[in-house]
């Protein structure tokens, strides 16, 4: 009888374990092997690049000056003490005097001179002065801006096809260096390459993209007339 029940006894042990390892395992899950892959880490969020994120908005950019016509004083002179043509060669042929024609359909006037030269034409620094931005906008294209050593003048070249290699804000120039070359970017004729150029009489805040409109031709006649 006894014996009998030892195999019973045996086999409601084994039973029992069984039932234990069974609900335990269902409570915390499969054992890991120890070979097994890690699990995925959880995909990064997306982050929004510092560049975008700081980038200003278009309404709070400055406007070109050719965009925001200045005061207009016809009767003043930009001073031709020291200066030299932007042009090598330059005729009277090749100057235009466009300061007074109107733009954008008579919302504004050119306050420039056009100067017509093959593209690719060497534009040289009018004074000795030091660039004071690089700029590149829809009307003017690829432009300079160069302000005399005095801070009264800002000369401004506009239309270019390229700026000289090595040409940075803040660079001091001399009268005759080259900044960039005659072009058509911007709003100019595709077909038409020159040279659009402008002054304007700084005002007290010395802004680049701000000041009193001055007629180029005047100036400009007398250089080729001193040659």
């Amino acid at each position: 009888m006894r014996r009998a029940l030892v195999p019973l006894l045996i086999a409601v042990v084994v039973a029992g374990g069984i039932v234990f390892y069974g609900l335990r395992y269902a409570r915390h899950g499969a054992v890991e092997s120890p070979n097994a892959a890690p699990a995925p880490a959880p995909a990064a969020k997306p982050q929004t690049g510092t560049a975008e994120r700081n980038r200003p908005v278009e309404r709070n950019r400055p406007l070109d000056a050719t965009q925001h016509p200045a005061e207009v004083r016809p009767d003043t002179q930009a001073p031709s003490g020291g200066m030299v043509l932007p042009i090598q060669g330059l005729t009277v042929g090749q100057i235009q005097d466009t300061f007074y024609q109107s733009r954008g359909n008579g919302e504004r006037i050119h306050e420039a001179t056009d100067i017509l030269s093959p593209r690719g034409t060497p534009v040289h620094a009018m004074v000795d002065g030091v660039i004071q931005k690089l700029f590149l906008s829809k009307p003017g294209g690829i432009t300079v801006y160069e302000f005399d050593n005095n801070g009264e003048f800002c000369y401004y070249y506009a239309h270019l096809d390229r700026y000289v290699d090595g040409l940075a804000e803040g660079q001091h120039v001399r009268a005759g260096d080259v900044i960039g070359y005659v072009g058509t970017t911007g709003n100019a004729d595709p077909n038409t390459p020159h040279l659009h150029l402008a002054f304007f009489r700084l005002g007290p805040e010395k802004q680049w993209w701000k000041g009193t409109a001055v007629n180029p031709y005047p100036t400009l006649m007398k250089l080729v007339a001193s040659r």
